[in-house]
């Protein structure tokens, strides 16, 4: 008879939530150790910690094979322990490993002499090498998250990619009947080529944001416009329907700006290599200044004209704030701003903007309205046109989320990346 294995995930991160779902989910009795208990107490009553769509609900629907607990002396007791604690990235995209050091220094003399340790945590190359315990019993894990669709993700993987201390080493029993549960291709390598496969993916998609953001800006030299241009974009196999070919406003979030780092410190004496990151780095600042930009070069920052800026969050159906485009150009303006955010609650009132509940109060009393954040409720912006046109609104909309003829026919000014303004 197969002996199923006692799962525990250390460290209570958006990351491991996720990952504890996709196992009770999968009929794994799980167990999440943290030292904080403020957090424990939180799950344990349900109370929401990340707003990530159905997180909390496909917690409550799997809680009874779900546990918490703040004593790390049970840790002895698990057949798999995954390291699952997000790590903070500051401004630049580097890495702070600090609590990820002590979470391992914590957990590492606890575990059983039969048990595995596997890493979900996202690690620079070099990092599991390092880990003091046995190499035989220890694996990385690389995780492909995405903010707002981190549940499905998590519960349907694409693949699953395990690094080991050889490629050629069998993966053990506990860890394969975990494995197989998920029933997608397992692709196995060295722990060096798995860490470096994490910063490949963010890569390649960071790639893909900034050609598409040159492309877009292209097309307004020449009087092109890019959302016609990415329907062909998406029927092309070789990119196809799931590619980041929508312009917007540079890179954020933290995630993909850590591998952007994470490169470049490995080129970075490299004379040509390095310009790859670095080029990363150079647009994505760029395209996160457009709006400021043209505001700048239309007049428009001025005390006396009152600014709407619609979304706070660093992208849609998260209500993470990291790099937020919104909060920095907030930083740069004297203009007097109302914001809103349907999901994004600031604890802390804030001198230079006003909050509001309403979306209404954006429309009704903006002069000047931006979507730095493009949630599909904003669409629906055509149905307050007797405000704009009383107010002679600006609309400003990086991310192409409107049908700018709307717009144009009630002489409403618009302007959009990836088509020519000529407001």
């Amino acid at each position: 008879m197969i002996k199923i294995p006692k799962i525990a995930f250390v460290g209570l991160s958006h990351l491991s939530l996720n990952y504890i779902i996709a196992a009770s989910a999968n009929n794994f009795k799980v167990t999440g150790f943290d030292t904080q208990k403020e957090i424990i107490n939180k799950l344990k009553t349900n109370s929401i910690i990340y707003d990530e769509p159905k997180l909390n609900e496909s917690l409550k629907k799997n809680q009874s094979k779900i546990n918490f607990s703040s004593n790390f002396n049970d840790l002895k007791k698990f057949d798999l322990i995954f390291l699952g604690k997000d790590v903070k990235t500051n401004s630049y995209g580097k890495s702070n490993l600090v609590e990820i050091n002590r979470l391992l220094k914590l957990s590492i003399p606890r575990i059983s002499k039969n048990s595995l340790l596997i890493v979900l945590s996202q690690i620079p190359p070099g990092f599991m090498r390092k880990i003091k315990f046995d190499k035989s019993r220890l694996y990385y894990q690389v995780e492909t998250l995405i903010f707002g669709d981190s549940i499905r993700r998590a519960l349907k993987p694409e693949r699953i990619i395990i690094g080991s201390n050889n490629k050629e080493d069998k993966i053990k029993k506990k860890f394969q009947i975990f494995l197989k549960r998920f029933n997608c291709p397992i692709i196995q390598m060295k722990y060096e080529s798995a860490e470096l496969t994490k910063i490949a993916i963010n890569i390649y998609l960071a790639s893909s944001i900034t050609t598409t953001n040159v492309l877009s800006k292209v097309c307004e030299k020449i009087d092109a416009n890019w959302q016609d241009i990415i329907p062909a974009l998406k029927l092309d196999k070789r990119i196809g329907k799931s590619a980041y070919i929508h312009p917007g406003l540079g890179i954020s979030g933290g995630n993909i700006e850590r591998d952007i780092f994470a490169l470049r410190r490995i080129v970075e004496k490299e004379k040509f290599f390095n310009l790859l990151p670095k080029s990363f780095e150079k647009i994505s600042r760029l395209m996160r200044d457009w709006i400021f930009e043209l505001l700048k070069k239309k007049s428009f920052i001025k005390k006396d004209i009152k600014l709407g800026i619609l979304g706070l969050a660093y992208k849609a159906k998260t209500n993470s704030t990291k790099n937020s485009v919104a909060l920095e150009l907030i930083n740069k303006l004297p203009n007097d701003i109302i914001v809103y955010d349907p999901k994004v609650k600031l604890q802390k009132k804030n001198k230079r903007f006003k909050q509001v509940q309403k979306v209404q109060e954006i429309y009704k009393n903006s002069k000047i309205i931006i979507i730095a954040t493009p949630w599909s409720q904003f669409k629906n912006i055509s149905n307050y046109l007797s405000y704009l046109k009383k107010n002679k609104s600006i609309i400003i909309d990086p991310y192409n989320l409107l049908d700018s003829k709307t717009f144009l026919q009630n002489k409403i000014r618009y302007f959009s990346i990836g088509k020519k303004n000529v407001n």
